[in-house]
């Protein structure tokens, strides 16, 4: 399954971040999302993932550049975040947290049950409704965040580092649910990780950043057919996936700064 020719969706020219402290996160980030695409933002820390996801989401405006939503305009409820931490209500039910996003739409309980509870048994959460955070594993409390992600129905699920914190067993789990989620539905996502083998199963386009100033080094296609499954994570075509994805994260790590767009002086200089 390929969305190589599907429509653009979102497409950043020139965005850039500096904030008021004179740090400039990204600068020149060029990046073409199509609808339907599962796109990883892939890099080291610092390399200014988590402030694209969020120029993207609306939360922060960029410095410079333009971001141009393709097609029909895109509402908030168009756009799903799923955070590292899954941010629960403590003190609600799993319900009341996955109900979050409609009741500030201003949805009734009544008519949002029906889809808080098709978007719990999606997640395989059906039979916790009322439990609270402190009663759940930290899957469970990812799987609620999810839902909560996914009950408005958005075109474009946002994910920032959401199984960092996981065992690699609960990880590899909801990495398998996420995909056949999105294989059923259909919607957008933009995931960032720090994992190299994590973006090569989920992706079908990986893109690599590198640092100082945040900006896309190089974006690797995933050709390998979907649905896939622990068959595709020991085949040879994912080990040689992984290794071209390791060696591009090396060279952005060890990419040299830039300054006004041009490589550092002391960058330079090293070389000689």
């Amino acid at each position: 399954m390929t969305t190589d020719a599907a429509p653009p969706l979102l497409m950043l020219r020139g965005i850039g971040k500096t904030f008021a402290s004179g740090v400039t996160a990204i600068d020149g980030v060029d990046m073409t999302i199509r609808e339907g695409d599962f796109l990883s933002l892939l890099g080291p820390s610092g390399c200014g993932k988590s402030t694209a996801l969020r120029i993207i989401a609306g939360l922060s405006t960029p410095s410079r550049g333009v971001m141009d939503w393709r097609g029909a305009p895109i509402a908030k409820t168009d756009i799903g975040f799923v955070f590292q931490e899954p941010t629960l209500m403590p003190w609600a039910s799993v319900v009341d947290n996955v109900y979050l996003p409609l009741r500030l739409q201003g949805v009734s309980r009544s008519k949002a049950a029906p889809a808080i509870a098709e978007v719990l048994e999606r997640v395989h959460l059906t039979g916790f409704e009322k439990a609270v955070p402190r009663e759940l594993s930290g899957g469970m409390k990812m799987r609620v965040s999810i839902a909560r992600g996914l009950v408005t129905r958005p075109r474009i699920l946002l994910m920032d580092e959401p199984f960092a914190a996981l065992d690699e067993i609960t990880r590899f789990k909801l990495n398998n649910d996420l995909l056949d989620l999105w294989s059923k539905e259909r919607f957008t996502v933009i995931f960032v990780t720090h994992s190299v083998f994590e973006s090569v199963f989920l992706s079908n386009r990986v893109v690599v950043m590198a640092a100082r100033p945040g900006r896309v080094h190089e974006e690797i296609a995933v050709d390998a057919p979907y649905p896939r499954d622990e068959a595709f994570r020991t085949s040879a075509d994912y080990a040689a996936l992984c290794r071209q994805a390791s060696r591009v994260l090396g060279e952005a790590i060890h990419a040299a700064p830039l300054h006004n767009g041009q490589p550092a002086k002391e960058a330079i200089d090293g070389i000689h």
